[in-house]
């Protein structure tokens, strides 16, 4: 495989192709960087420039968005609390707090660098790996990618932050929410007699309108009851170098760990960059010595999310490559490319295509040089948002998101829809309802009833789920998961039951 690599990296380290890369990693990062584009919306964008180009071109246009979308969503994910992508829910725990306190320049280095590592990880483990991770996700039915959602679902235990029974009642509200609409036997389900509440909710609107809004308004009652935060306190806006480096050299095994998290998870087929997200967040928190810091601004949640999040993109190809399953959409229109110019993805891929698949694995080791070298050239551009007055920048944002939700089906509703669940994300946030699970639920609530489905269409027995050793595996560690979650929070409210006790004294 590394022969083959080589020989794709000339291939692509054309002039025209390189070109192509860097077009491709810029459109992405500020696809990435508006709230309500995402790296979907960037893809679908430039999905028809690729057909006439050949298959490496291509290939390599769709690899620099890909890559530089996954990163971009860390800007406004920073600067406005809005995640600009799904896969960057978890950065804005850490990254907009530390903006908050003055040093958006330093959150943002630092996700730019482990989104640059957490790429190289990726695609060094793929390109030696790729073929034996193929095999292995063969192994993954219907059985196995249950028990792996409904692992990734008790991670709100962890992503709570001690409101446990609070975060499983969102959780349970977003799997409900993806119950609107037709089911798979085409049986109507709460369409409360509208008809366009057939097709379901898309969780694009869903999940803007419930952070945008409600992040939005809580900026705005900020501003209401300190009329002082209107002039803005992120004016440092430059990179500090020495000390992001500094930050990265401290968080070694956490960058590795995240970086291998997102590889493996993105190499599984029907998961993704939002599994990889909240699953290398909650170790990371895991793993910590201070744990009840997360949330607050460090840097260990800012690497968890941004270097998983990244090495996705490497291993997403492996399941749409080897398998032909794509894992989201994104990789779906990844697999349409190749199939236009008359490449079939399947096991026999690796095989047959070995050039191509060592030139996308190339276009990913180029374009995370790109993407390193674009952002830290313009992210002190993009921390200017934090400059910007709250009266001018609420309007605008919830303009942008209004626009990312109507151009996703062209559909008026998915604008209504934005709204209609931004007022419930608000008054959730405003009874102390953690948002996360609420979105964890939407978005693999849906995925969760399908596979599900499949596995007792397969076999009616509930008891397979236990005599698969995978499956049975993973629903242990969901088992586990909780129980730990509850001792950490435990211990987190000893101590600061013990701090309290002492300054009263």
């Amino acid at each position: 495989m590394a022969d083959f690599f080589l020989q794709a990296l000339v291939q692509v380290g054309t002039p025209s192709v390189l070109l192509l890369i860097l077009i491709g990693v810029l459109f992405g990062i500020i696809g990435g960087s508006i709230p309500g584009f995402t790296v979907t919306m960037a893809i679908l964008v430039v999905f028809p420039f690729t057909f006439a180009m050949d298959p490496v071109s291509g290939v390599s246009l769709m690899v620099g968005v890909f890559v530089g979308g996954y990163s971009g969503g860390i800007v406004s994910g920073v600067m406005l609390g809005i995640p600009g992508t799904p896969s960057s829910i978890t950065t804005v725990y850490d990254g907009y707090p530390m903006a908050q306190r003055g040093e958006p320049g330093r959150a943002l280095g630092i996700g730019v660098a482990a989104s640059f590592i957490g790429t190289l990880i990726s695609v060094a483990v793929l390109v030696y790996f790729g073929p034996l991770l193929a095999s292995f996700s063969m192994n993954f039915r219907p059985w196995e990618i249950t028990a792996l959602i409904l692992f990734a679902l008790t991670l709100v235990a962890g992503l709570s932050h001690g409101a446990l029974l609070k975060g499983l009642l969102a959780a349970a509200l977003g799997l409900l929410i993806t119950t609107v609409g037709y089911d798979r036997n085409s049986n109507l389900r709460f369409d409360f007699g509208f008809d366009a509440l057939g097709a379901g909710f898309e969780m694009l609107p869903v999940m803007i309108g419930i952070f945008a809004f409600s992040q939005l308004m809580g900026n705005l009652e900020k501003l209401r009851d300190d009329p002082q935060s209107a002039k803005g306190a992120n004016t440092n806006v430059a990179i500090p170098y020495s000390l992001i480096l500094r930050d990265m050299a401290s968080q070694k095994l956490n960058t590795l760990r995240s970086s291998l998290i997102g590889s493996l998870i993105g190499a599984l087929p029907g998961t993704g960059g939002t599994v990889a997200n909240f699953v290398s967040y909650d170790q990371a928190k895991k793993f910590s010595r201070h744990p009840e810091r997360f949330g607050t601004g460090i840097p260990d949640g800012i690497v968890a999310s941004e270097a998983s999040n990244s090495a996705v993109a490497g291993g997403a190809f492996v399941p749409t490559l080897a398998l032909g399953i794509p894992g989201d959409l994104p990789m779906a229109i990844m697999m349409g490319v190749l199939i236009l110019h008359g490449i079939t993805p399947g096991p026999l891929m690796f095989e047959q295509n070995p050039v191509l698949v060592g030139a996308i694995y190339a276009s990913l080791l180029i374009g995370a040089v790109v993407m390193v070298v674009c952002q830290l050239l313009l992210v002190r551009w993009f921390a200017k948002i934090s400059l910007i007055p709250q009266q001018v920048l609420v309007p605008v944002v919830l303009m942008l998101c209004a626009i990312g939700s109507y151009a996703l089906n062209n559909n008026l509703f998915d604008v209504w829809v934005l709204f209609a669940f931004g007022i419930l994300g608000y008054l959730l946030w405003k009874a102390s309802v953690p948002l996360t699970p609420l979105i964890l639920g939407v978005v693999l609530g849906e995925n969760l009833e399908r596979q599900l489905f499949r596995a007792l269409e397969l076999d009616s027995s509930w008891l397979t789920f236990l005599t698969r050793p995978l499956s049975a595996l993973f629903l242990s560690m969901a088992i586990a998961s909780v129980i730990f979650s509850l001792y950490q929070n435990r211990k987190i409210q000893r101590h600061q039951d013990d701090g309290a006790k002492s300054r009263n004294a």
